[in-house]
């Protein structure tokens, strides 16, 4: 699961690199800019930040798993509580990534 974050990320640092090389013709706003027009953080911050609370999640679920089998902890409530977690994120990102692809589709094949 951390495969599929790590891609993601891989994936929007590369999209920031050329950004920032000035190869796209897409004009990057910084913050103050942003903030003037009451929008606050972009989406690639926003989307980026949430990937790495999904990859912390899955992570801690992962070394709670390893603790409780490894005797370090009896408590197996929050391993459960934390796996449950995990998964459920897990898959809101996977469905926000189906919505965002189904989007992108729908748009390219839009005529103008």
């Amino acid at each position: 699961m951390t495969q599929f974050i790590s891609s993601y990320s891989t994936i929007l640092d590369r999209y920031n690199n050329l950004v920032s090389q000035g190869n796209s013709p897409v004009k990057k706003t910084d913050e103050k800019e942003m903030e003037s027009l009451g929008l606050g953080v972009s989406f690639g911050d926003m989307f980026t930040s949430q990937l790495d609370k999904l990859n912390a999640s899955q992570i801690q679920a992962d070394e709670l798993a390893m603790d409780f089998a490894s005797g370090n902890t009896e408590d197996l409530h929050q391993v459960m509580i934390a796996a449950e977690e995990a998964r459920i994120s897990m898959e809101l990102a996977v469905q926000v990534r189906n919505k965002i692809i189904e989007a992108y589709k729908e748009l390219s094949s839009m005529q103008l």
